[in-house]
């Protein structure tokens, strides 16, 4: 069997913010399982201890942190913790979101104090992680960071403007910093996933609402957080190399732009 050692994750150190639920947690799993050496972050820090306990058990090698990535302190004691772990951070994985919790309503609804955690977590948080992390990857020559977005940017969906405002701001913030740390040998690009069967979301969702989100779409199904792996892991791998500040759509083909 011919192997293409541009697609190999094996003995690579890599971040997953929001990595003890939801999206986060299956990234986290299937990272390890090819051998990557992953570090689940999550503000529930005994969501993302679990994980990577669990990893553990089978084997991989993972640590699971407390992080919030509204905050400077907590953002740059990930980091610290990280090299201290593993000695090196290869993959930044943006994935950490305040979405889930938040009800559904007019724009003309929404409390100034929600929108402000909203931008702090979804757009400062991609700052503040990013911030922590190129100084060694600069050292390095050479590091990947996936920031998350989401499909609603491309459709305008409406009743969480504030989420769907940030998420269009992890896009723009994707191609400035390609051009900002480019030289350095680092890529930046963006997914938008659509919407996704992940546990919070079926936790946040009635029955009705989920099945009418697969309408429209061109595969025809819903679709699971396994659909996202492969898309996160490429942009992880050397695959992209010469890929940067670009966004990729994976939804079924909802969205096609």
């Amino acid at each position: 069997m011919v192997f293409n050692p541009r697609f190999d994750l094996e003995g690579q150190v890599v971040i997953i913010t929001g990595g003890g639920k939801g999206l986060g947690k299956v990234y986290a799993q299937e990272f390890a399982r090819v051998g990557a050496l992953v570090v689940a972050t999550d503000i529930d820090g005994a969501a993302a201890e679990t994980v990577a306990e669990a990893i553990r058990a089978e084997g991989g090698k993972a640590l699971g942190l407390a992080s919030d990535v509204s905050d400077v302190q907590s953002v740059e004691t990930m980091a610290a913790r990280t090299l201290e772990a593993f000695g090196r951070i290869d993959v930044l994985i943006n994935n950490a979101s305040l979405m889930s919790t938040l009800p559904r309503r007019s724009w003309l609804e929404i409390p100034v104090e929600e929108w402000d955690a909203v931008m702090a977590v979804n757009v400062k948080g991609l700052f503040l992680c990013c911030r922590a992390v190129v100084p060694t990857m600069t050292a390095q020559g050479r590091g990947k960071i996936v920031n998350i977005s989401s499909s609603r940017v491309w459709e305008g969906i409406p009743n969480r403007l504030h989420y769907t405002t940030s998420k269009a701001g992890v896009i723009g913030f994707t191609r400035a910093m390609a051009h900002e740390v480019g030289p350095l040998g680092i890529t930046v690009n963006a997914l938008t996933p659509g919407y996704t069967l992940s546990e919070s979301q079926i936790a946040s969702s009635t029955g009705n609402y989920l099945a009418a989100q697969a309408e429209g779409r061109a595969m025809g199904r819903p679709q699971h957080p396994e659909d996202l792996v492969g898309a996160v892991m490429f942009l992880s791998s050397s695959a992209s190399d010469y890929m940067t500040g670009q966004t990729v759509n994976v939804d079924g083909g909802k969205a096609m732009h």
